[in-house]
Order: C-alpha cells, then structure tokens, then sequence
C-alpha cells in the first residue's frame, strides 16, 4: 500500500507541471495555461508568460519573458515559496531576441528586486557572468568567454554559505566567494533590457 501511495503522489505532482523527489523540485510548465504566469510564479518586472513552443526540451509549454524594456530594467520573475540559503539550481534556456541585450539567467537569495545573487549568459557579447544586486547596484563577480551556439543550453549555480559555482553545459566556468547577501531568499529566472527569452525545466535541489 504504501509503495501505491508512492506512485499516486509522483502522478500528482506529473500532472500539476511540478515534479518533486525528495528534495529536488522542477518545474516544467506543462500543464500550466497559456498566455498567464506560470502557477507559483511572481512576474516582479517584465512581461512573463507561459507559451508553447515546439523545441522546448519538455513540450509542450515554456515561460518565457516578452517585454521590449531598455537600459538597466533587470525583468525578474520570482517562485514563491521557495526561500533557501544554500542552492543547487538549474535552467534550460533558449535566447530569442533582443537588441541591447538577449539571453537571461538565474536568480537566488532574492530578498527583493533589488538585491539578490545573478548568473546570466549574454550571446550578444558571448560571455557568463555572475553578480550580486546590493540595493540596486549591480556588480560583477567573475566573467568568463563562451562563444554562442543556438538553440537551447543548461545553465547551473550553486551556492553553499558563501562559495559560488556557476556552469554551462554542464562545465565550471566561474568561482568565487561573496558574503554580500548571507540570508537566505527566494529563486528565479532574469533577463536585461529587451532580451526575450525562453525558460524550461527550472530545478532546485537543496538540503
């Protein structure tokens, strides 16, 4: 009976387009509905919407960030109720366009939409980045250079209290160590400016 109860719970999870197992949860937005944000979610700035597309790693749905802004405006959905200190969290995503700036990432150790931790690839100028929000001011932790493929690509980070890891496509590219933001805070997805952007398979493991 229990191994019944077992299998009843992951169907569960399947079906509502979030999949728990032990401690690690995605979200994959398939069963989420179209042209609304994605259940869970918080669309905190830019336009965030879940839509189908036909490449996506895990059909039929994405979410996917549509606003045209400008300048500094950082777009910023956020997953409710996920407060975490220390993260091991990934994402597939897709560029589409942008003119100032394509591309986009994740967030962790959110307090608010102006202070959080942020790893981002930007096809436009070819390199990945990480770096912290302090009330408002961005600053850059580490950089390095990756040459632009299309199509999609996974991007991780981890953070155990203060020692950061950032990969693409499964290899290490960024280290570092920062102590700016030590409270635990909420995760999500980024992007800059006019940069539109698709996201699918959002994952958080954690302790």
């Amino acid at each position: 009976m229990k191994l019944i109860a077992v299998i009843i719970s992951v169907m569960v999870l399947f079906m509502n387009g979030v999949v728990t197992q032990a401690e690690t949860k995605v979200w994959n937005f398939d069963n989420d509905k179209a042209d609304t944000i994605a259940k869970d979610f918080t669309s905190e700035v830019g336009e965030w919407k879940v839509i189908v597309d036909d490449t996506a790693p895990s059909k039929p749905h994405v979410l996917a960030q549509l606003a045209k802004n400008s300048g500094s405006t950082f777009n910023l959905a956020l997953v409710n109720s996920t407060d975490r200190k220390d993260v091991d969290l990934s994402v597939q995503m897709k560029p589409i366009a942008g003119d100032e700036d394509q591309g986009g990432g994740l967030v962790w150790r959110v307090k608010d939409a102006n202070n959080y931790y942020v790893v981002r690839y930007n096809p436009l100028e070819s390199n990945y980045r990480v770096y912290k929000v302090v009330n408002g001011e961005r600053t850059q932790l580490q950089s390095a250079d990756i040459k632009h493929r299309k199509g999609w690509y996974i991007l991780r980070v981890t953070m155990v209290d203060n020692h950061i890891e950032c990969y693409y496509g499964g290899k290490k590219y960024l280290e570092v160590k920062d102590s700016a933001l030590p409270e635990v805070g909420k995760i999500g997805l980024w992007t800059k400016a006019d940069a539109r952007t698709y996201f699918d398979n959002l994952m958080l493991n954690s302790e």
